[in-house]
């Protein structure tokens, strides 16, 4: 595989991990809180989450180094919890001051803990023979 296919295969791969865990994020706390897991009340907690973590990947071009810890993993967490937020309040949804420690919190061990697993696996891994 050539290094720009790679790139976009693992740019390709941390924005579909970084989505999928903030779907986990909202799957979690409906069901923390016995809210029905239908498809309109899940994606109506998803989307600004999404929106926000969007705008990050786009803003800061988190492509270009997808796996990196303090850059993008930090911008884009931030971005998914300030402008998820924003976007709920907007969007006449609440905000409550547990919710927010809560997302901040989880979103932070999701979006940034699985790239400092990931480089931390990258670091114990043997190197190819070369």
């Amino acid at each position: 595989m050539t290094a720009s296919r790679a790139a976009i295969r693992n740019a390709a791969l941390a924005a579909i991990i970084d989505a999928v865990l903030v779907f986990v994020f909202v799957v979690i706390g409906r069901r923390s809180h016995d809210e029905a897991l239908t498809l309109l009340g899940t994606a109506e907690t998803w989307w600004p989450f999404l929106v926000g973590l969007t705008v990050g990947w786009l803003v800061i071009r988190a492509w270009r180094r997808p796996l990196g810890v303090l850059l993008p993993g930090i911008p884009l967490w931030l971005s998914t919890v300030v402008i998820g937020l924003l976007l709920r309040l907007l969007a006449g949804q609440t905000a409550e001051l547990p919710f927010v420690i809560v997302a901040t919190v989880v979103l932070a061990a999701f979006l940034v803990g699985w790239r400092a697993l990931a480089a931390g696996f990258r670091r114990i891994r043997p190197r190819d023979a070369k």
